[in-house]
């Protein structure tokens, strides 16, 4: 069973329960305008789902609204920022704002920004930079019970710790590079376990380290009260790149990383270290936009037998429009959250 819903329905819904858990209208509506747009790009597990988990973050104290980043540091191109836990859809543009600013001015700057709630879908600002001519790359790390197992692990030692890199393409548009370390994010294993799904082999493993295709044995405790984990994609490459963006993402920025046994409590905490160039103030702008586009040319002239070569970005923005046309298709699973979550905040 699903509920197909228009994206303009779905804003609205979600907007008035983020209002209700203690939100300002404006904050609520930003929120809910982030995850329908992780809805609308393909990314169910960045979307609406994640509600329940925020409205319970509320409520625990671990997600504190209307709560916007602290400047620690501002020495010109570097900053250093305090998320104060607030909402990551607000935190993170607001983040990106001062880094794009500084970026313009000085040319290019390294934003730390630490203990910010769940930033969402990190290709989002990776599109604000874009927009604006600017090059970036993010590094991020979760604290939260940690679901994915080091290469030749056994057990969640860490969170899917994405890494998100956008470049933009002269008269085109861009190039956004945004993935999990984690084979696949966390989020699509609740949405294969609330749809009765099973995933691809090589993908998790349960809580006694085995080989397993059931997604719940990292969304439910299993039978011994233990949970199973992700694997990182591409062996101990994937590894290395998620340990590079906890230390990065976590230690750097100061937010933290994970080194404790896991806890029930619902707040996702992430740190992002973002770098931002402008490439006008580079002095290569002429070259990067020639070199740039002649390349993705040379990449799709090569023979296809799947119906072409795609660049990062390309299938997402195929999703936004499939999408807002034909609306976005909720499992009955996550309605059902979305209407508890509704419940504990008094609608």
């Amino acid at each position: 069973m699903s509920h197909t819903i228009s994206a303009q329905d779905l804003r609205a819904k979600v907007a008035r329960i983020i209002e209700k858990a203690g939100s300002s209208a404006a904050e609520a509506a930003q929120v809910a305008d982030n995850l329908v747009m992780a809805n609308l790009s393909g990314h169910d597990s960045h979307g609406v789902g994640m509600v329940p988990r925020y409205v319970d973050a509320v409520l625990e104290g671990g997600l504190s609204p209307n709560t916007g980043v602290k400047v620690l540091l501002d020495s010109g191109a570097l900053l250093s920022l305090d998320g104060q836990r607030g909402y990551g859809q607000i935190t993170g543009v607001q983040a990106m704002a001062l880094g794009m600013e500084r970026a313009r001015q000085h040319g290019s700057c390294i934003v730390a920004l630490g203990n910010s709630h769940h930033l969402g879908r990190i290709g989002h600002f990776a599109e604000m930079a874009v927009a604006q001519g600017l090059v970036s790359m993010h590094f991020v790390n979760v604290l939260s019970r940690p679901v994915v197992a080091p290469f030749g692990g056994g057990d969640g030692r860490f969170g899917t710790n994405p890494c998100c890199i956008g470049v933009p393409l002269a008269g085109r548009e861009p190039f956004v590079l945004d993935f999990a370390t984690s084979r696949v994010a966390q989020g699509k294993m609740r949405v294969a376990y609330n749809k009765g799904e099973r995933v691809p082999e090589g993908t998790l493993i349960d809580e006694h380290g085995q080989p397993t295709t059931d997604p719940g044995v990292v969304v439910v405790p299993q039978s011994n009260g233990l949970f199973g984990a992700l694997m990182t994609f591409g062996e101990h490459k994937g590894y290395g790149m998620a340990v590079a963006c906890e230390l990065l993402g976590g230690a750097l920025t100061g937010g933290g990383t994970w080194h404790r046994e896991a806890d029930a409590r619902r707040a996702v905490l992430n740190g992002m270290l973002t770098v931002l160039i402008d490439p006008a103030k580079l002095g290569t702008q002429a070259r990067f936009e020639q070199e740039a586009l002649a390349f993705t040319d040379w990449l799709r002239q090569s023979p296809s037998h799947s119906g072409g070569v795609l660049i990062a970005g390309e299938p997402e923005r195929t999703a936004r429009a499939a999408r807002a046309r034909d609306g976005i298709v909720v499992d009955d699973a996550t309605w059902a959250e979305l209407e508890d979550s509704a419940a504990k905040v008094g609608l």
